[in-house]
């Protein structure tokens, strides 16, 4: 079960997100479906087709089929998928659950 505590560990594809802030500023207010995620991006599903979000540079906002929304620092991610489920979270005062 996705929780906030463990959201970082935990499968990405098909939870709603929101780009709250980006490097790149035209990223910033994209929202949309996960669909993929790489080491280093996550794919995103919007109304105007997939948008590729480096997760270094990039601070998201997601939301857990319960419908609670959490904001997580991107750099939190960048691991690839099947290595981040395994790892353990580092801080637990990096993601914050609103």
């Amino acid at each position: 079960m996705i929780r906030p505590e463990n959201l970082v560990r935990h499968e990405l594809i098909g939870l709603r997100v929101e780009v709250l802030r980006a490097r790149n500023k035209s990223l910033i207010g994209i929202k949309g479906k996960v669909v993929d995620e790489t080491k280093n991006l996550l794919v995103i599903e919007t109304k105007k087709g997939e948008k590729k979000v480096l997760k270094e540079e990039a601070i998201f906002k997601f939301t857990l089929p319960s419908g609670q929304k959490v904001i997580v620092n991107g750099k939190l991610l960048v691991a690839r998928p099947e290595e981040r489920v395994k790892l353990k979270p580092k801080v637990r005062s990096r993601w914050l659950e609103i």
